[in-house]
């Protein structure tokens, strides 16, 4: 057990049987009263975000976990294989543990948060950008730029995306895998 004083940022407590991150904290020590820790806490399974007062010297469970890089391998029924590079060991991830399935490409390098005392994988975050080519897209009409209009298309991995009207079919380009968006064309 360790107590307030012991709070860094992105140390993992077990709070009222499920897992946090502390994202920022602050001790207070007002002129009047007793001290208290003000914390950002983020639920690791959900991604929520709420704030929590400790008092001074509350005693915390701070929960050891790994983040371990995994390649995509393939998928099979209700969830995905993923290889550790290193030794070559293999895991499923349940489907509710993705949080974008549809930009999983095979090979692709994931990070995969695991809690280290009982070997459990928690969370999977996908890279922050892919690269993928447009399967299909309607053709834009000449002359039709001077508006900041998008186009729906569908890339590679089967996700439908919203693109500039300049982009073709058969074109490489960079997409956001936290929102979604178009992000620029790869030469």
């Amino acid at each position: 057990m360790a107590n307030t004083s012991d709070i860094k940022n992105g140390m993992c407590i077990d709070l009222n049987g499920k897992l946090y991150q502390i994202k920022e904290f602050q001790h207070v020590k007002p002129g009047k009263g007793p001290a208290f820790v003000r914390t950002k806490l983020k639920q690791i399974e959900t991604g929520k975000v709420l704030d929590h007062t400790f008092s001074a010297g509350h005693k915390i469970d701070p929960v050891r976990i790994e983040n371990r890089d995994y390649q995509y391998l393939y998928q099979e029924g209700a969830s995905y294989v993923f290889m550790n590079s290193e030794t070559f060991e293999q895991v499923n991830i349940e489907n509710s543990l993705v949080e974008k399935p549809e930009f999983l490409q095979e090979g692709m390098i994931c990070s995969i948060l695991f809690h280290a005392e009982e070997e459990m994988p928690l969370v999977l975050e996908l890279p922050m950008h892919i690269e993928a080519t447009i399967t299909y897209t309607e053709p834009g009409i000449k002359g039709d730029t001077a508006t900041n209009t998008m186009k729906p298309a569908t890339i590679d991995t089967g996700a439908e995306i919203r693109v500039p009207l300049f982009i073709d079919n058969g074109e490489k380009i960079k997409v956001d895998t936290r929102t979604g968006v178009y992000v620029e064309r790869v030469k």
